[in-house]
């Protein structure tokens, strides 16, 4: 798990140590005995534990099993978290906040050599990063408020750019929010503003993908990239096709980013998707007016933490109330 340093905003301390499991021998958990240990043709003493195998574990023989891990380990601490519903915010990791795209601007401009025009634009994109900061404090001290103990915790990517804003404006409501972090060569490093406990570290992106929606009840697509996408053709298919059996309010927000990036019209015209599929998506250009969008479509369902939300997504004209599924609670959660 990522450790940024103490005392950042949005952090509630170190994760706790694994507790000792009590089915095992206390003696297996001692370190061996010094002496001299046979060798299995991996270089492993024979009496080591299987799972304390790191060749074994990191190998292809073990892959399940890391797998499994990926599912287990984040839903023992989402438990413990009591998280049931999320808003996940996407968007791209090179979005600047606005003071840096400004420095970054004013520091190609002292050195004369090029690099104006794309500084230019990355202070024209860094708008979106305020706006995701305070759409996702809005909404975090909006839940903050809500009766009976409803909550919707806001989950990124876990980080930077717009990752880092959503997480950050949560932070700034004093409320705890999930960091999905995921090992890559590049551009994805653990923001400080993701919650220490709820910051994760996967391998396997379908993992990562998992946690996204299952917990899910509204999405936020600010600018992004091909990741962005990714997630949003991947939630829009879940949806249309009844995998995800609860109606997701999907934000596209940046509406003349996504009218060129994106001309969801050509497959209208191309006879691909039907018109009506549009309506799994609203098209926002404000804080005000994404925030009233959200709110308004979960608003019928906070009476009861992790329920489904009970309306039909988009065109999915099925009857859904005797098909649909409760976020799992600590007593029906799978052992």
């Amino acid at each position: 798990m990522p450790n940024a340093g103490a005392g950042t905003v949005g952090y509630d301390g170190p994760a706790s140590a694994p507790e000792h499991d009590p089915g095992m021998d206390p003696q297996m958990a001692k370190k061996p005995a010094s002496r001299p240990r046979a060798k299995t043709p991996d270089g492993a003493a024979q009496d080591t534990l299987a799972f304390l195998n790191a060749d074994f574990m990191s190998s292809p023989d073990a892959r399940a099993l890391r797998v499994l891990s990926e599912y287990l380990e984040p839903a023992k601490r989402f438990e413990d978290h009591d998280v049931r519903d999320t808003i996940c915010f996407f968007g791209s990791a090179r979005i600047l906040e606005p003071e840096a795209a400004k420095a970054e601007l004013a520091a190609a401009r002292a050195a004369r050599s090029g690099g104006v025009a794309s500084a230019q634009q990355r202070v024209k994109m860094s708008r979106y990063y305020a706006e995701a900061r305070e759409l996702a404090q809005r909404l975090t001290q909006w839940s903050k408020e809500l009766p009976g103990g409803k909550r919707y915790v806001i989950c990124t990517g876990g980080g930077p750019g717009i990752m880092e804003a959503a997480n950050r404006g949560a932070a700034d409501a004093r409320g705890i929010n999930i960091g999905l972090n995921i090992q890559l060569p590049f551009e994805q490093v653990a923001n400080p503003y993701s919650t220490r406990s709820l910051t994760f570290n996967f391998h396997y992106f379908f993992m990562r993908k998992f946690w996204f929606a299952y917990f899910a009840k509204a999405m936020v697509f600010m600018p992004g990239g091909f990741g962005t996408l990714d997630e949003m053709a991947e939630i829009l298919t879940l949806c249309q096709t009844l995998k995800l059996k609860k109606r997701m309010p999907m934000v596209l927000y940046g509406q003349d980013f996504w009218r060129r990036f994106l001309d969801l019209n050509v497959l209208i015209e191309s006879g691909t998707i039907s018109r009506d599929d549009l309506d799994l998506l609203h098209r926002s250009d404000t804080v005000d007016d994404a925030f009233d969008f959200i709110t308004s479509e979960l608003t019928p369902d906070i009476e009861t933490p992790g329920e489904t939300p009970s309306h039909v997504s988009g065109t999915l004209t099925v009857p859904l109330c005797d098909v649909c599924e409760p976020a799992p609670r600590k007593r029906d959660r799978p052992r």
